[in-house]
């Protein structure tokens, strides 16, 4: 590596370098390691969640191989949070938060020490979304490992997830299970470390990573705490190496054509709505022009191939004994809706790391489907618009009886009112559930609604029910649900507008999200409406109301501070 190009090569010039220089023997650097490379290792490892419970025996191992490649590993620690475990409650007002602080830490660290690359190891949700942020503002060369998805856990012969245990509550609250049968699913769903194991937000956005080529083929599937996994991690750390000494950038691997591929990739498989959000946000850190439309552009012209959970069969582990995202990108790619030129952290284009993948799934399984028979013929994730929605919002389809419902408004202002009114079975079919000032403002936070959707299902009411908010949902969510409406309620947007009992219309085939009222009583309530006083406005929940965007390109706090 030519050291003249080195962001750490400060310590290794000059007298007045001497400092620099004897806080770094303090921490194992000798003579000789000064003329080599400082790569960061991120590290999200806690014991908080299972996500990230296996994540520090990685960073030991990248650590050991970058030194064997002549680099001088240094290990930082980075936050995490949990979703599942505040799901429901207020804490989930800080999960979408704590990606900007993720992305900031690791910004922080990586500029300040100078670090010539860095290698990201995350597990759960915003790790990853967080750290590719950071990855693309800071452009060094960088790589991400991903800690690895849970297996299945198991009861009276299914396959069960953490999604598994919301959806009981729902099924008992409803009658359909009984207090033993509640709390053995509890006690199975999660039978160890890893991340949740269906196609839920931390694997789509592992695969995601994947298909833009900052992550190995097949890393994103792997199963956490195997010898795979520490062996997928070893070379990844050898991989960033010879990229440091390349000088393989992000700004080389995160184009619009990557974007693309990732767009298809989830489309692909059945992936989370949270795609959306965080796709518009690394975008705006890569500086690629990426709008809420390209998702609807880009939806037509890729099948659904993968029978995943939440909507589907399967989980992750079928998924990568079945050939994983290689397998779903070769198909792509055979069929022209993926680019093939696009470039990877290896050096290698995506058409070269897919040459010696088979150009049709194995026949002895039903993971993965061949083009000609796919679960669905159009992508999953729609892009909804009407006077409730006039910058968009994020629909989930795949596994959706009832593409369309109209019904009467039943309208709340928080989750929590809305989960009590399922649990006190006072939800009909027919109805249109609002959950409202749970944006990205409002909340703040931008909460996900996995309890009272997975409530829905478990009362039998996933198919004959609509909902709608400003919120988010998990990766885990399924059903006729909206999300990601923006304007959001706290600004004013259409959704703030609705009155308990309004007719409203979710139609996904006409991507129409619309309040049936005139256009004159639309207008006379907007001017009606009073901004009602920010949940909170101090601490680092009052900092990010104050900077953060809508919804609609990323929910982001770096790149458009809107009036509060």
């Amino acid at each position: 590596m030519n050291r003249s190009n080195s962001r750490s090569s400060a310590i290794t010039n000059g007298i007045e370098r001497t400092p620099n220089r004897a806080m770094l023997r303090a921490v194992g650097f000798r003579d000789g390691d000064f003329e080599k490379p400082i790569i960061g290792i991120a590290n999200a490892y806690s014991n908080i969640t299972p996500c990230n419970a296996s994540l520090n025996d990685l960073a030991i191992r990248a650590a050991e191989v970058l030194r064997e490649q002549e680099t001088m590993p240094q290990v930082f620690g980075t936050i995490t949070v949990s979703d599942g475990i505040s799901m429901g409650t207020e804490g989930m007002k800080y999960s979408l938060v704590s990606r900007e602080v993720i992305a900031d830490s690791i910004e922080t660290v990586c500029n300040a020490q100078r670090m010539d690359g860095v290698l990201a190891i995350g597990g759960c949700d915003k790790n990853m979304p967080g750290a590719m942020i950071a990855i693309a503002r800071l452009n060094i060369p960088a790589i991400f490992v991903y800690g690895g998805t849970t297996k299945p856990g198991h009861f009276e012969g299914k396959d069960l997830t953490v999604v598994s245990a919301f959806e009981a509550v729902g099924q008992h609250s409803a009658g359909k299970m009984s207090d033993r049968e509640l709390h053995e699913v509890e006690k199975h769903s999660c039978p160890g470390v890893g991340s949740c194991g269906g196609m839920y937000t931390a694997n789509t956005m592992s695969s995601a990573i994947e298909a833009m080529g900052l992550s190995l083929p097949y890393s994103s599937t792997m199963t956490a705490g195997e010898d795979e996994k520490t062996q997928s991690t070893a070379e990844s750390a050898r991989v960033l190496a010879d990229a440091v000494r390349q000088q393989i950038l992000p700004q080389h691997l995160l184009t619009r054509k990557a974007f693309e591929n990732a767009i298809a990739v989830v489309m692909a498989t059945g992936g989370s709505t949270n795609a959306v959000l965080h796709f518009l946000a690394i975008a705006q850190a890569a500086r690629v022009p990426l709008s809420i439309d390209d998702f609807e552009r880009i939806r037509p012209l890729i099948p659904v191939l993968c029978d995943l959970k939440p909507s589907g069969k399967y989980v992750i582990t079928d998924f990568h004994a079945a050939g994983g995202i290689p397998q779903v990108m070769k198909i792509l790619l055979d069929h022209g809706v993926i680019h093939g030129d696009a470039l990877t952290i290896e050096g290698k284009t995506i058409a070269e790391r897919l040459e010696k993948v088979p150009t049709e799934p194995a026949r002895n399984q039903d993971v993965i489907h061949a083009w000609n028979k796919p679960v669905y013929p159009t992508g999953h994730l729609t892009i909804l618009k009407g006077n409730l929605a006039s910058e968009g919002a994020v629909a989930k389809i795949s596994g959706v009886k009832n593409p369309k419902i109209s019904g009467p408004a039943r309208v709340f202002d928080s989750e929590e009112e809305c989960l009590a009114a399922i649990l006190a079975n006072r939800i009909k079919p027919g109805d249109v559930i609002v959950i409202r000032y749970e944006g990205p403002k409002g909340g703040p936070g931008m909460r996900e609604m996995l309890a009272p959707t997975a409530a829905l299902v478990g009362a039998g009411l996933g198919d004959s029910v609509g909902l709608m908010t400003d919120g988010r949902f998990s990766g885990g969510t399924h059903g006729m649900v909206v999300g990601h409406v923006a304007p959001e309620a706290a600004v004013g947007g259409g959704i703030a507008l609705v009155h308990e009992g309004d007719s409203i219309t979710m139609d996904a085939n006409a991507r129409l999200l619309q309040l049936n009222i005139s256009p004159d009583e639309f207008a006379r309530r907007q001017a009606a409406w009073v901004k009602p006083k920010s949940r909170c406005n101090s601490g680092v929940l009052g900092k990010y109301v104050r900077l953060v965007s809508s919804s609609s390109i990323g929910a982001i706090t770096d790149g458009c501070v809107e009036d509060t």
